[in-house]
């Protein structure tokens, strides 16, 4: 008997920033005649185009695109609503096609999607306070080195200045004595469609090249104009983000444009290669070269019988 759900497909194109994802997945989607989600957690704030390299106007009225500028800033989105909406889209869009695609560099909400939401133990309250006033005592170096101490690994992945995610790794590992990143990537929930995981693998030099070029450019196309229309918002969770926050230090004078600049791309870098950490521990990733045309890709796409 032919298993259904081998023919409806769930297409995911990971990779580094930067890697040529968007272009690829574009190129794929008018090939299968299907629609693209975007899970690129920055990309989802309507006022946050340039600095997140939102497709162009013209892109997105090729493929329809689902997940891409359609909230505000000042809107609480999760993780978890991100997975509510993207499985609604999904089952929505396999009713009248055979494929669909979710392309991002947001790992945790790519796989919140094909994997299912990781589960996590109750936080002491106790241990929370005690984890809040030692931030608000001794800094973000405080985190760096109990995590250092408690869970290396996922030090080795998480953006090191977003204190938040690294107080509830903290608040986590003390109070189950657990690391916080053996709880990550343990659930699996079963899908009626087939999931083929690929990611673009890209030389460093490369990469970094292209890292530096994408920041010149967001900079001429007017990005510092569209992060002072943002500065009111500076310390919101959604604005917390490489491109951003290098910005909103050189309007409050505390770096120059030039620091600012060399920073973004340094941290830009930064986060590519987290991002390589986390794909390189996946176990289900067809591995595709940046260069791979969407041909080529296809045939990987019709010979692939994983399932998972």
């Amino acid at each position: 008997m032919i298993d259904n759900k081998l023919n409806k497909k769930l297409i995911t194109i990971s990779g580094p920033t930067a890697s040529g994802k968007s272009k690829l997945s574009l190129d794929l989607a008018l090939k299968l005649n299907c629609s693209i989600i975007s899970s690129d957690s920055r990309q989802f704030y309507k006022e946050m185009k340039i600095g997140t390299a939102v497709p162009s106007k013209i892109e997105l009225s090729k493929v329809k695109h689902y997940c891409i500028q359609h909230k505000s800033v000042i809107n609480n989105y999760t993780v978890n609503d991100f997975q509510i909406e993207a499985l609604e889209i999904i089952k929505h869009e396999l009713k009248i096609n055979d494929h669909i695609i979710m392309v991002g560099g947001s790992g945790m909400y790519m796989d919140a999607v094909t994997h299912g939401m990781d589960t996590f133990p109750n936080i002491s309250s106790e241990v929370s306070k005690i984890v809040n006033s030692n931030y608000k005592l001794l800094g973000i170096k405080y985190l760096h080195e109990k995590l250092s101490e408690l869970d290396p690994e996922y030090l080795l992945t998480v953006d090191i200045n977003n204190h938040r995610r690294l107080i509830r790794a903290l608040e986590v590992s003390l109070s189950s004595n657990k690391p916080y990143s053996s709880y990550l990537g343990n659930k699996k929930i079963n899908h009626n469609f087939q999931i083929i995981n690929t990611a673009i693998k890209i030389d460093r030099a490369t990469l970094y090249e292209r890292i530096n070029n994408r920041v010149d450019e967001m900079i001429n196309k007017g990005l510092l104009k569209e992060v002072k229309g943002l500065l009111k918002y500076k310390d919101l969770r959604s604005l917390n983000t490489v491109g951003y926050k290098e910005l909103f230090l050189f309007l409050e004078n505390k770096i120059s444009l030039e620091i600012a600049i060399n920073e973004i791309k340094k941290n830009s870098r930064r986060y590519a290669k987290r991002q390589m950490t986390w794909l390189r521990k996946k176990k289900d990733i067809i591995w595709i070269e940046n260069n791979i045309n969407s041909d080529d890709l296809l045939k990987i796409i019709h010979q692939s019988n994983l399932k998972y």
